[in-house]
């Protein structure tokens, strides 16, 4: 595990981090990495489903709260601490495992793509324009095959490819080796295998719980913050805080937030579906799994 550390990847809910922390116990000397663009932010607790203080005094964690919800924080800067921390724990001897649910991060850090550079002031020109599809017909113009790669509800990537073509002069998609290559990397990549119906539940499941965690009070308690542009878009805060201001009833707003993130896992399943390294194993089997990979530490 240290010449190949595990990357545990999957949709959010799917068990991820409960599957890593048990790897974790069994395994003496595994420190766990997160790799999820809103654990970064510091204040952003419940929603973000961050390990808890009792899980973070048993077993090393990295790679969370590292700024303020009012920072802007990006790829380069997650791919820079998370350099960092292994240099550290390398030092120490120590068994790094990754997991988390952001697929551009696993791929930025698994294979070491280096982002186009950033053009903060047409960002925030395209940002302007409030249809998204229509600044995607836009793309489609400029770069089709980066179009192609992305819904066009994904106003995120949408409005960065843009931005990167615009600023450049070059397509977006003609910028390294391109998402659609899969190199042997010296990691061993595990994906959760779940059913639809079964994540669907576990969605709901969770943020009733995370409700009943005080998941409210924790948005309420950020509803004065300038909130950067990645960290306003987290689901579950994003729809809250919409309450919080008057825009929606307690009830529309956490059944909009559990729609949308609920279409946001079939996206990550779709993503991590697409890289033929990951071996999946099924949500039934996680225990035999994490029995396996004790025995071959």
């Amino acid at each position: 595990m240290r010449e190949r550390p595990i990357v545990v990847v999957g949709p959010t809910a799917c068990g991820k981090s409960a599957f890593a922390l048990e790897i974790a116990r069994r395994v003496p000397g595994v420190e766990l990495l997160s790799v999820d663009s809103m654990q970064v932010y510091r204040r952003m607790d419940i929603g973000t489903a961050k390990p808890t203080v009792e899980q973070q005094m048993e077993i090393r964690h990295h790679l969370i709260d590292l700024v303020e919800p009012n920072e802007t924080f990006s790829l380069v800067d997650f791919q820079k601490i998370h350099d960092s921390v292994r240099t550290e724990i390398d030092e120490r001897d120590g068994i790094p495992l990754l997991v988390g649910g952001t697929g551009l991060y696993v791929r930025a850090v698994v294979d070491r793509l280096t982002p186009p550079p950033q053009f903060s002031d047409i960002a925030s020109q395209l940002d302007v324009e409030p249809d998204t599809k229509r600044l995607h017909q836009r793309l489609q113009e400029l770069d089709p095959a980066g179009a192609a790669r992305m819904e066009d509800t994904n106003r995120r990537r949408i409005i960065r490819a843009l931005e990167v073509s615009l600023g450049t002069g070059k397509p977006f998609s003609s910028f390294g080796p391109g998402l659609d290559t899969y190199p042997d990397v010296p990691y061993r990549i595990i994906g959760i295998e779940i059913g639809r119906d079964d994540l669907d539940e576990r969605i709901r499941q969770r943020y009733e719980h995370q409700i009943e965690s005080g998941f409210l009070e924790e948005v309420r308690s950020l509803a004065e913050t300038d909130l950067s542009k990645t960290a306003g878009q987290a689901l579950g805060y994003k729809e809250l805080l919409a309450h919080v201001h008057g825009e929606l009833s307690f009830e529309d707003a956490l059944e909009l937030a559990i729609q949308r993130t609920k279409r946001f896992a079939r996206r990550q399943q779709r993503w991590f579906r697409r890289d033929p390294r990951v071996e999946w194993v099924a949500t039934e089997n996680l225990d035999l799994a994490v029995n396996q990979i004790s025995l071959q530490k």
